[in-house]
């Protein structure tokens, strides 16, 4: 059986810098002064936490909740989720989909959402699987306090509220673009994964105009989106294939290029607080281990020393 060989995925490291919180996770159940339970404080995304004590009111069921200042930042540390950053990385997009149908899908297909993003279009389950994984950024310093606030006005209660705030941040957080998933665009139902359901013909048409925006990514390269009527995965045992659209070498290139750019220049800006994206590590990977970049970093290879794998032949 023939082995897939060539880089696998395209892994990477990202070291960001900030100041305060970004993603906030809302109000919480805590313990107040006098222990009384109150639901005025605010607290950020913590990895970990939970508001309650571990400790019960005999025979209620009742589970005492925490204090406020009762969080070890260490141990719970901030974070920023990947849905928040996938949110401010595709933001020019961020709407789109909400106007995706059957009768547009081929300008979502030649963009970086239905590229890179991925889409699910509930009226007719077309879908694009992303080849993307973002994992949360992690703060590493600890930085958080305790804040107390008091509204204008009338002083009773009801007037004051309080806040987890961080000062200045450091993030660390690995991501991946999936090979296989980035190369090959499916555009048939018989796996449930068809990208858009096409017409007698249009095949061609729908890959000139990915082959078009991927060029328009990077005019130097030569990428080249192919269609044809029955692609197979290599390894398959009947060898039924699908129509869909190949990626050349040159077009996986300019969309994992374009994507690493788009990664390195990220920031967020969220009223008060920010965060930015200082440093990233890249490896492309054409070993079988997952992630080498964050368990062996002294593995990785930071310039493309193999074509891209190919997963997929025509027949």
């Amino acid at each position: 059986m023939e082995k897939v060989t060539g880089i696998k995925s395209v892994d990477f490291k990202i070291t960001a810098l900030g100041h305060g919180v970004v993603n906030w996770n809302g109000p919480t159940t805590l313990t107040g002064d006098g222990g009384k339970t109150v639901d005025n404080h605010t607290l950020p995304k913590l990895r970990g936490y939970t508001n309650l004590t571990g400790k019960e009111k005999e025979g209620t069921g009742y589970k005492y909740k925490k204090e406020a200042t009762d969080i070890d930042f260490k141990k719970t540390p901030l974070y920023i989720s990947q849905n928040c950053i996938r949110h401010h990385l595709f933001r020019d997009q961020a709407f789109d989909l909400h106007y995706a149908g059957d009768k547009n899908l081929q300008q979502v297909l030649a963009s970086i959402t239905g590229l890179i993003r991925g889409y699910v279009v509930p009226s007719s389950q077309c879908k694009r699987t992303s080849p993307l994984l973002m994992e949360d950024f992690v703060d590493q310093l600890g930085n958080g306090n305790f804040e107390q606030f008091g509204q204008a006005g009338e002083r009773d209660s009801s007037s004051f509220f309080s806040k987890t705030t961080f000062g200045d941040t450091e993030y660390l957080s690995y991501g991946s673009i999936s090979i296989e998933q980035l190369q090959f665009i499916s555009l048939d139902k018989k796996f449930d994964r068809a990208a858009m359901v096409i017409k007698e013909g249009q095949g061609e048409a729908i890959a000139t105009a990915v082959q078009d925006f991927i060029q328009s990514l990077n005019t130097d390269l030569k990428p080249i989106a192919t269609f044809h009527a029955n692609y197979i995965r290599l390894g398959t045992i009947f060898e039924e294939g699908e129509a869909g659209i190949l990626l050349n070498n040159d077009a996986i290139k300019a969309i994992v290029e374009y994507t690493l750019g788009m990664i390195s220049e990220l920031s967020i800006r969220q009223a008060k607080s920010y965060m930015y994206v200082d440093e990233i590590t890249v490896d492309y990977n054409d070993s079988s281990k997952m992630m080498r970049i964050k368990h062996s970093p002294g593995s990785i290879a930071v310039r493309p020393e193999a074509d891209y794998a190919t997963y997929f032949y025509a027949k």
